[in-house]
């Protein structure tokens, strides 16, 4: 039995990467629909399905591809969806990247439980097989990892290491049977560091990235602290996790494990699983 969002709610901002303000409406579904993009602004208003087949690059945020059609950095809010239980949603855009807010995946889930969700009748047709994973698999980049292994129930744990005496060595472990997601990893912001801003800008990255939609580290500490847990980037990464997992319609019964990984190692592990589902 699957469930969408009781009524429709609608956020506006500026998108990470192509510095452009968006609307996004989230709108009620039908039973089985799935989770799907639909963009207004073009003359067909095409359809993007929020399904890992249909990934395009996977440079600094996920980006769904519909022939010419295109949505970016759709992690926070599919993550937020999807931790919420909601199968089902009809997501309206008017632009080509998803407004970053304030970083984190906190405004979606509050606007989830202000709209409230609703479950689909018992006699839908959806239903969620439950999926058992026989072997652990493995999805390696030099001393990056992504993985995925059997465990009956879902869980996600997450460690970054960067070079950087703020940061260092973190971990985090998401049990969604046990913590709220709400509180426990959607308020975790994006991070990025100092040094690099102007390449990546010059790359025609991060245009819309400020200090109010990014936590901003540098070799002598946090440019605009404070932090809203010690592990916040660790949480952020897992976030990330878990909006690019949720292409999967359904996230199975496993235990992800991911170490310095990066949504290109993400996506291959759930295109490798999407393979035996």
């Amino acid at each position: 039995m699957g469930s969408t969002v009781k009524r429709e709610f609608e956020l506006s901002g500026v998108g990470l990467h192509l510095g452009t303000n968006t609307t996004v409406k989230v709108m009620p579904a039908n039973p089985g629909d799935g989770r799907y993009f639909v963009r207004t602004d073009l003359p067909e208003k095409p359809i993007i399905p929020a399904q890992v087949g249909a990934v395009g690059q996977t440079t600094l945020s996920t980006e769904l591809v519909a022939g010419e059609a295109k949505v970016r950095t759709v992690e926070h809010l599919l993550a937020s969806l999807s931790a919420n239980g909601i199968d089902d949603a009809h997501i309206e855009i008017n632009g080509e990247e998803v407004p970053l807010l304030d970083g984190s995946a906190k405004n979606w889930c509050e606007a989830i439980a202000k709209v409230g969700i609703i479950n689909h009748s018992a006699e839908s047709p959806v239903n969620h097989p439950t999926f058992l994973l026989q072997e652990p698999i493995w999805i390696r980049d030099q001393d990056s990892f992504v993985a995925a292994l059997p465990a009956s129930e879902t869980r996600f744990t997450y460690g970054i290491d960067f070079p950087y005496e703020v940061i260092g060595n973190q971990w985090h472990s998401w049990n969604p049977s046990q913590d709220n997601f709400a509180t426990e990893i959607a308020p975790a912001r994006t991070f990025g560091f100092a040094e690099q801003i102007e390449q990546l800008q010059k790359a025609g990255l991060i245009q819309g990235g400020s200090l109010e939609n990014a936590l901003v580290c540098s070799h002598s500490g946090w440019v605009n602290p404070p932090l809203r847990f010690t592990n916040e980037p660790a949480r952020h990464k897992l976030l990330d996790l878990v909006g690019d997992i949720s292409l999967l319609g359904q996230i199975p019964s496993v235990h992800f494990i991911a170490y310095k990984a990066s949504h290109k190692l993400h996506i291959q592990l759930a295109t490798k699983i999407a393979e035996i589902i």
